[in-house]
């Protein structure tokens, strides 16, 4: 590991990625995250699956 202050760029070439890096090329506009709209997806599709589940044993008649 190198434990010393020297840059590893070139200045001409942390220039350029300063450039790219402000530019915003590959940045998205994203929603803020919503833990519980997540919570509530999460409790519909294991409800779906547990009906679904629950369908499929008393078809086979173990319910």
């Amino acid at each position: 590991m190198n434990n010393n202050d020297e840059p590893k760029l070139s200045p001409e070439d942390q220039a350029k990625v300063d450039k790219f890096v402000s530019s915003g090329v590959n940045s998205v506009e994203r929603e803020p995250f919503k833990p519980l709209r997540l919570l509530a997806m999460v409790i519909v599709v294991l409800t779906v699956l547990s009906g679904i589940s629950y369908w499929i044993a008393i078809d086979a008649g173990l319910v």
